[in-house]
């Protein structure tokens, strides 16, 4: 049985491949009946030679091309040509279709280059404009920052203000305390004069009262330290669980925000390449109806549909 297929030729990775009409069992580089055309897909050139007469010979005949080969004619336009000319179309009218069809040809060929323009000017547009969405994003963050941090500089403030004054009340007290002291001194001097004209023995118990009466100050004095101590690490301590709780919050709604992304928070390809990626039982919801970017949606009807 005769065939019709290529006979690699040329050198080292630049190969060039003849059309032979050889027997089917004959190896690739064996003996062959005849050549009837050149192909070339690899140097500069990349031209295809076919001698038609003869191909329409042997396709006659009932030789029988690869299927390589028969891709090569059918983009050649001889197995139309042999179609036309087996319905018995005469040699004007099997011309007149081989110029119609390949005018045709080459408007696929020009729609198709169109056709990836159009997508890359698209794709080019949506970028432009998610990062645009980006920016704005970004700045209507920094505004609620910055919007956050004078809120909590003034509230700041206000307790400063508020502590500052009770510490001048407390002062206030220490010194009005310490006057009546003075005072109650004084006193205490006077009476003891007094006494020591009178007696010696009454000298004697006003000493010792004397004697207790500063060791009952320094108790009282230590007791309203400790309680000042404790007020304060009670402070500290409900600061640092106020700072603590907003980095929870922060943390969960960081996890929050990572189960939820959605295809708008990601530029084109970043989306696309998910999809891709990504099983579709864990795209639910991926893609939301505000999404109007063109080749996201491209990519979700062709996952849904593969």
């Amino acid at each position: 049985m005769l065939r019709i297929r290529l006979q690699r030729k040329g050198r080292k990775k630049r190969p060039i491949w003849h059309i032979v009409v050889a027997e089917r069992h004959e190896a690739r580089d064996g003996r062959i009946v005849e050549r009837v055309g050149r192909y070339d897909n690899v140097t500069e050139k990349k031209e295809v030679v076919l001698n038609e007469d003869r191909i329409l010979y042997w396709l006659d005949t009932g030789a029988q091309p690869t299927d390589t080969v028969r891709k090569i004619l059918r983009r050649e336009g001889i197995l139309y040509k042999r179609h036309l000319i087996n319905w018995g179309k005469s040699e004007e009218e099997v011309e007149k279709a081989l110029a119609e069809w390949k005018e045709y040809r080459d408007s696929k060929k020009d729609d198709a280059t169109s056709r990836k323009a159009d997508y890359k000017e698209v794709l080019a547009a949506e970028e432009r404009e998610y990062k645009e969405q980006l920016q704005k994003k970004a700045k209507q963050a920094a505004a609620e920052v910055e919007a956050e941090k004078a809120a909590e500089e003034q509230e700041d403030e206000a307790p400063k203000n508020e502590a500052e004054e009770i510490e001048a009340a407390l002062e206030e007290a220490e010194s009005d305390d310490s006057a009546e002291e003075t005072t109650e001194a004084a006193q205490e001097e006077t009476t003891e004069a007094e006494a020591e004209e009178e007696t010696a023995d009454e000298a004697e118990e006003e000493t010792e009262a004397k004697e207790e009466a500063p060791e009952e100050e320094e108790k009282a004095e230590t007791q309203e330290e400790s309680s000042d101590d404790a007020e304060e690490e009670s402070e500290e301590a409900a600061e640092e669980t106020k700072d603590e709780e907003p980095a929870e919050e922060e943390k969960e709604e960081a996890k929050e925000s990572s189960s939820d992304q959605v295809s708008t928070d990601m530029n084109a390809k970043e989306a696309i390449d998910h999809i891709n990626n990504t099983d579709l039982d864990d795209l639910k919801g991926f893609v939301p109806e505000n999404e109007d970017r063109v080749t996201v949606q491209r990519a979700w009807e062709s996952k849904q549909e593969g």
